[in-house]
């Protein structure tokens, strides 16, 4: 299924903003304006479906520091994000929504531990919507593989998000396949360019269609393509674009697998990946991203351009260009030279981000999530 398009409500900077998403959704802005949050709130749908959404929001801080800061109305305080997708090629549309919440000051629990309030998914295939989850507190009802709503028999946690605990259960299909999408799902967040990081090492000889997201299978990733694959003619393209010619080389992999660059000037000489820069090994890394044997459901860059000379970003856009075609992209950038590369080569208009009066938002974009007729991507 792809997702089709995003909200985000009482989150950090994100008061409430809609995002209709297409294939490539390019995002640029100056630091501060809150990019970074939108990129988050994307890991936040996935960490659901991992089961870890309690904890991650607890590792930024807590409650205290993820809620909207400004002025709120009366109410409860809650954090909510909500995902609509499609199953390409059917008239089924999903939509998912939770909502976190502070602990009640009489219940059992921590001050500001994450609690999970509500849940539900309902699925569309072109008659009415029909709820497929809902979840209150830690009462959770469902449909199962026959179509029945039945109580999950297990009461769930504060912490536990119902889209982990019943989606990988077998009993509910219709929630499983929509965890299935969401683990999907890959975000690179910049790679470690330090001596110790996973992307200069070598890796088990293990066949690997796909980066991980720590980019510690990248020797991998490049010998899957050159001697299974046994097609690089897009990686070696644009590796000599963005490195002065420069050729990857990848040995038959023993119990390991290794790779190195040759540089023009020193065509007999090969330079192993502790020895590359932080440009070099970080490009590679994004090639290994962009152009590996098979692409996740969703790819999300935020900041891809980070320690790249600006002589290597029309390579780092073709590659963008070229994913495009395989997969949904999601790119969060400060360099308003790469989003133009990436729009020259898709057609794909860049959204503006902004901070209005404390709030992030897109310039020209309705409440609605759409654009006004000046504003069409």
């Amino acid at each position: 299924m792809r997702l089709t398009s995003l909200s985000a409500t009482g989150y950090r900077s994100l008061r409430s903003i809609r995002l209709d998403i297409g294939p490539l959704a390019l995002f640029v802005g100056e630091n501060g304006v809150g990019k970074s949050n939108l990129y988050r709130a994307m890991q936040l749908v996935k960490a659901s479906a991992e089961g870890t959404l309690s904890y991650e929001i607890a590792r930024e801080g807590g409650m205290q520091s993820a809620l909207w800061t400004g002025r709120r109305r009366t109410g409860p305080v809650r954090i909510a994000f909500n995902a609509s997708f499609e199953d390409e090629g059917t008239t089924t549309r999903g939509d998912y929504t939770v909502e976190i919440g502070l602990r009640p000051p009489a219940a059992a629990g921590f001050a500001f531990e994450p609690q999970i309030k509500e849940e539900t998914l309902t699925i569309d295939s072109g008659r009415r919507p029909v709820d497929m989850m809902g979840r209150k507190g830690p009462a959770v009802f469902a449909r199962d593989d026959s179509g029945r709503r039945v109580e999950h028999p297990v009461k769930l946690l504060d912490s536990e998000t119902g889209l982990a605990i019943l989606g990988s259960s077998g009993r509910y299909p219709e929630i499983g396949d929509l965890r299935a999408t969401l683990l999907g799902w890959r975000f690179y967040h910049g790679f470690r360019t330090d001596r110790d990081s996973p992307v200069r090492r070598p890796t088990l000889a293990i066949t690997a269609p796909m980066l991980d997201e720590d980019g510690g299978n990248l020797a991998a990733v490049f010998a899957t393509l050159v001697h299974i694959r046994e097609d690089t003619v897009d990686l070696d393209r644009c590796i000599a674009e963005a490195l002065g010619g420069a050729t990857l080389d990848v040995p038959v992999p023993g119990e390991t697998a290794t790779f190195g660059l040759r540089l023009p000037e020193f065509p007999q000489r090969l330079f192993r990946p502790e020895e590359l820069s932080d440009g070099q090994i970080r490009f590679l890394a994004l090639a290994g991203a962009l152009l590996s044997y098979r692409l996740p459901r969703l790819i999300a860059l935020n900041e891809p351009e980070t320690s790249l000379h600006p002589s290597m970003l029309p390579a780092l856009a073709d590659m963008i260009s070229q994913a495009a075609e395989r997969t949904q992209l999601w790119i969060v950038t400060h360099s308003r030279a790469l989003a133009d590369e990436i729009s020259a080569r898709t057609g794909m208009r860049a959204m503006t981000v902004v901070r209005q009066d404390g709030a992030t938002s897109i310039e020209g974009l309705r409440l609605d999530g759409h654009f006004g007729d000046d504003d069409l991507l």
